[in-house]
């Protein structure tokens, strides 16, 4: 356990969000951000991104994003939690240590379970074990009772999210033979390769770990490409899983697929590229949509009754089935797929659909 008095947390008061705070402890290192976005329909829960940025601003900046994306995420998926997201300004490989963590746990107590801390880019479960130590407010543990790596949750339902955006271009979710580009082979891009080796799909992919390309390539007949080539090949599926806002004014008109469907939070860099995307007739699967398997399996732990993955599975499938009723409805008003999503959420937030009964108790 990490004794100290010495972490500075300050309040940050940010228009739309209901608490943001940033605390320093330079002693281990830790400077971070948390923002909780919206609790109407439950305490926030979202990861804890672990990251180099290149300053404070642009930490808090991307923080903001996410945790105002796990808010829509949460009420469309009606996890009966609200968003909230944790950013820790260090390089996860050199910078992470354990005391930085317990002293990241110590932040998150502060907040005394309105916020819920989980794994996420450059954290993993076991960190979050670790955070565990100084406070009870941590989801997705490595443990008998709590819901695991959430990853293969997200790679499961971004499968069928890439299913049903073929079901509206095509007429057909077989992904037999199309040609599927996929941008990051992490926890959730190296599975959703095995779901769409499986179904026959041809893979092309990147990664920063030359090592991965490899063996993804080995194991699932895929063609390794460039980090800037992947964006450009033609092919019928983009799949963005590594950061975000690669989809913007430069990209785009680039862009030789059909749709867009991959894991990447805040693909799009800013709300109007999602109109970009329209008028290319690229079809787009809104991230916040597409990749709530995570917070789906998450939030399955604090059912009645317990973890029941199979039930976390079943609820992830839905996606398949919002996503078509999204695609539909962007169709029909000659909208953009990402503004119909999030007039949807807005509307459950509004109505509080999908809100939390009991409290969670830790």
């Amino acid at each position: 356990m990490l004794k100290t008095d010495k972490i500075k947390i300050q309040e940050i008061d940010i228009p739309n969000y209901e608490k943001v705070i940033h605390a320093v402890y330079p002693t281990v290192g830790l400077n971070c951000f948390i923002a909780i976005h919206n609790t109407t329909l439950g305490p926030a829960l979202g990861g804890t991104r672990i990251y180099p940025y290149k300053n404070e601003e642009s930490a808090l900046e991307d923080v903001l994003l996410l945790a105002k994306a796990m808010t829509y995420k949460s009420a469309l998926a009606e996890t009966g939690l609200g968003g909230g997201k944790a950013v820790i300004i260090a390089n996860p490989e050199t910078q992470k240590t354990k005391n930085l963590l317990l002293a990241y746990g110590e932040v998150v107590n502060y907040l005394k379970g309105r916020y819920i801390a989980a794994e996420d880019v450059g954290s993993t479960i076991h960190d979050m074990l670790i955070v565990n130590e100084q406070t009870p407010y941590v989801a997705a543990l490595p443990t008998a009772e709590s819901s695991g790596d959430p990853s293969r949750f997200t790679a499961r339902g971004v499968y069928w999210g890439i299913k049903a955006a073929g079901k509206t271009l095509w007429g057909s979710d077989s992904l037999k033979d199309k040609k599927i580009a996929i941008q990051g082979l992490g926890s959730v891009g190296s599975k959703l390769a095995r779901h769409l080796f499986w179904e026959g799909a041809i893979l092309y992919v990147t990664d920063l770990e030359q090592t991965q390309i490899q063996n993804i390539c080995k194991e699932y007949s895929a063609e390794g490409v460039g980090r800037d080539e992947i964006m450009q090949i033609e092919c019928d599926i983009f799949t963005p899983c590594a950061l975000g806002g690669i989809l913007n004014e430069e990209t785009i008109p680039h862009l030789a697929c059909k749709g867009v469907a991959g894991s990447a939070n805040n693909q799009l860099l800013y709300n109007h590229n999602g109109t970009d995307l329209m008028e290319r007739e690229i079809l787009y699967a809104p991230d916040f949509v597409i990749n709530a398997g995570g917070i789906i399996n998450a939030a399955a732990e604090f059912d009645e009754g317990g973890y029941s993955a199979r039930k976390a599975m079943d609820q992830t499938n839905k996606i398949y089935n919002t996503l078509l009723a999204i695609f539909d409805i962007a169709h029909e008003e000659r909208k953009p797929t990402v503004q119909v999503a999030f007039e949807l959420a807005e509307y459950k937030l509004k109505n509080k659909i999908g809100k939390r009964e009991k409290p969670i108790t830790f």
